[in-house]
């Protein structure tokens, strides 16, 4: 789950969405589902944004692509907040 900042419009929105969705298949993952929640209040502020654009993307991939990601969240513009947690079974 990652949250993008509002400031973007939906074009760049989509980009971003669509980056991490090649970044996963790339590195040889499978997206199963992308789930876009769209623009909701958040529950406290960050960096000054009180909304952003909620995504949830299910996948399929081997430990190593999760560090890639998780790095690449970090560092990619726009993204305010991520999650990846692990589902069992």
């Amino acid at each position: 789950m990652f949250i993008i900042s509002p400031q973007l419009d939906e074009e760049n929105t989509e980009a971003v969405v669509a980056k991490f969705d090649k970044l996963i298949t790339d590195q040889g993952g499978e997206v199963t589902k992308t789930d876009r929640m769209g623009r909701r209040r958040l529950a406290y502020e960050i960096d000054g944004n009180m909304e952003g654009y909620y995504t949830i993307l299910y996948f399929n991939a081997e430990p190593g692509l999760v560090a890639e990601l998780d790095r690449v969240f970090l560092i990619t513009e726009g993204v305010i907040r991520h999650l990846i947690v692990r589902k069992d079974g």
